[in-house]
């Protein structure tokens, strides 16, 4: 079961990794954009809409990343004090009541816009020249999916911490660096010298 967990865990994380080299490429369009307009007075009149398709693309696509890697963000007030147990439940019951429905009602109605997007050969009308919207809109039925996938595991993730009592375990993530992992990876005292 564990495998198959970190299974959907890889995919979700793999593809959330993917898509986030979309930023990269929309920092060096923007910065070319930029240039283009105020160095070369020649703007391109699609870039703007490009920008807007790359940023909701790759917004859509991380869902199952951050899930998968418990990134959401929760009120973690009261619910950091629970019990492992009491976690899971209220997660299971939210899990259930809102979010199965939601990502539902997203992939349904997202196939459908897709659908008639493309059936149509719709292109932006930002501007003149616009690129078509359809591949745009057909990453959100594609990101509904996967977040439902994810959340199916969540579940399960549920289950078995209600039958254990503790959570099972979860694939390792690039973590942040604080100051203090930080002196300790360097061996430096207070100082400011390494020792």
């Amino acid at each position: 079961m564990q495998n198959f967990l970190f299974f959907i865990d890889r995919m979700s994380s793999w593809i959330g990794q993917a898509f986030s080299w979309l930023i990269v490429a929309l920092t060096f369009l923007i910065s070319w954009e930029v240039f283009a307009r105020y160095a070369l007075n020649r703007p391109n009149p699609w870039a703007f809409d490009l920008m807007i398709m790359m940023y909701g693309a790759a917004f859509m696509m991380a869902g199952a990343y951050t899930l998968a890697k418990n990134g959401h963000v929760r009120g973690d007030v009261l619910y950091s004090f629970f019990p492992p147990r009491l976690q899971a439940g209220l997660d299971l019951l939210l899990y259930v009541v809102f979010f199965i429905p939601g990502v539902v009602a997203l992939v349904w109605a997202g196939y459908a816009y897709a659908a008639e997007s493309l059936a149509i050969n719709e292109h932006s009308t930002l501007t003149a020249n616009g690129p078509p919207l359809y591949p745009f809109k057909m990453v959100i039925p594609v990101s509904g999916v996967l977040l439902l996938l994810q959340g199916l595991v969540e579940i399960v993730r549920c289950v078995l911490c209600l039958r254990d009592g503790a959570w099972p375990s979860r694939e390792p993530d690039v973590e942040e660096v604080d100051v203090g992992k930080l002196k300790e990876m360097v061996h430096a005292d207070g100082t400011g010298e390494a020792t």
